[in-house]
């Protein structure tokens, strides 16, 4: 909720009659917070109204001068009063230029102040977001790291099948090559046989060819 300008003239004036110098960070306390660039500019304006309010040195004269001097005195006395409120007057114009001074000054640190505020909101913001995408970061490693673990287990895996793979095609190979070396032997018997049953043929056509005439002498006999 904003600070109205009444709410800070009327802290302003509680400071003053409690003997309290009504500084901006006292009012500002005393309001329970508000904007330094506000506080500020109020804060000269009740300065201003206060110092308008001052008025002019006018006392009559000491009953002992009046009686000394009577009409003169007086005229004394009135001269020195216009001098003291000329001088009132410079002091016063200087005490302005002072204030305003001094009111540029207290504007420029508001502003600074309401400027570094904003900064810190924003730089807590940015810590903020920073803080999580911290988190997502860490939680989407995580996840990584996890899925990493996974892959890494299903390598093994697949490593440790293809050792067993390659140590089964090495055995199929060793069979084949047995294989292969049993049929050769296979065939080289074979053709061995071969060669024996035609010798046995020839050698029993040879026979068949000796016995048969010596049938058929067996037969005219008869």
């Amino acid at each position: 909720m904003a600070v109205t300008r009444e709410q800070i003239f009327a802290v302003a004036d509680e400071l003053d009659t409690a003997g309290q110098k009504p500084t901006l960070a006292a009012v500002r306390k005393a309001l329970g917070g508000g904007s330094f660039t506000t506080i500020s500019e109020a804060m000269n304006e009740w300065r201003a109204r206060k110092a308008s309010q001052a008025a002019p040195i006018r006392e009559p004269a000491p009953p002992a001068v009046a009686d000394r001097l009577a009409e003169a005195g007086t005229e004394i006395w009135s001269l020195a009063l216009e001098l003291a409120n000329a001088r009132l007057a410079s002091e016063r114009e200087a005490l302005e230029q002072a204030r305003q001074e001094a009111e540029q000054a207290r504007r420029e640190a508001a502003e600074l102040a309401d400027q570094l505020t904003g900064e810190l909101d924003e730089a807590r913001a940015r810590i903020e977001a920073l803080e999580r995408e911290r988190r997502e970061a860490e939680q989407a490693a995580a996840g990584l790291r996890g899925q990493l673990a996974e892959a890494q287990e299903q390598a093994h895996t697949a490593e440790a099948r293809a050792a067993e793979l390659r140590t089964e095609l090495d055995r199929a190979h060793q069979e084949s090559a047995q294989a292969r070396q049993a049929l050769a032997e296979a065939r080289e018997e074979a053709a061995t046989l071969r060669g024996r049953l035609e010798a046995s043929s020839e050698q029993m056509a040879a026979l068949i060819a000796r016995l048969a005439p010596s049938d058929g002498q067996g037969r005219g006999r008869k």
